[in-house]
C-alpha cells in the first residue's frame, strides 16, 4: 500500500484554491522546469534536496509533478518517508496539466 495518492490537475486546482499553501514540487530536469510549470512550483532534485526538506512544511500538502505521472510515484514515496504528512503525485503529470482557463 503507497502512502501518497494520486491526484487530477482538477482536483490539484481545486485543492490550491481550498488552500493558498499546497506545495508543489516539479522532479523534470531543469531546461524542462525553465520552458513552463505549474505556477508556485519549486523544482526539487538531487542538487537542492536537502536545502528543500529543511525549508518545507512537513504539514501542508505536497504535490510531486514530473513528467507523465509515472517518476512522482515515487518520488511522492519517498518524500512521504521523509515526513511528509499528506503527499500526491499528479497524474499524468506535467503534461496533464491545464493550460486553457
Amino acid at each position: 500500500m503507497s502512502n501518497y495518492q494520486i491526484i487530477s490537475a482538477a482536483a490539484l486546482k481545486q485543492l490550491q484554491q481550498q488552500q493558498a499553501e499546497v506545495q508543489i514540487v516539479d522532479i523534470r530536469d531543469i531546461a524542462s522546469y525553465e520552458k513552463g510549470h505549474i505556477p508556485g512550483a519549486v523544482r526539487l532534485g538531487n542538487d537542492n534536496l536537502a536545502e528543500f526538506m529543511t525549508q518545507a512544511d512537513m504539514e501542508k500538502p505536497l504535490v510531486v509533478v514530473c513528467y507523465h505521472g509515472i517518476s512522482s510515484q515515487s518520488a511522492a514515496e519517498y518524500l512521504h518517508q521523509q515526513g511528509f504528512d499528506e503527499v500526491y503525485s499528479l497524474e499524468g503529470g506535467f503534461a496533464a496539466w491545464p493550460w486553457y482557463d
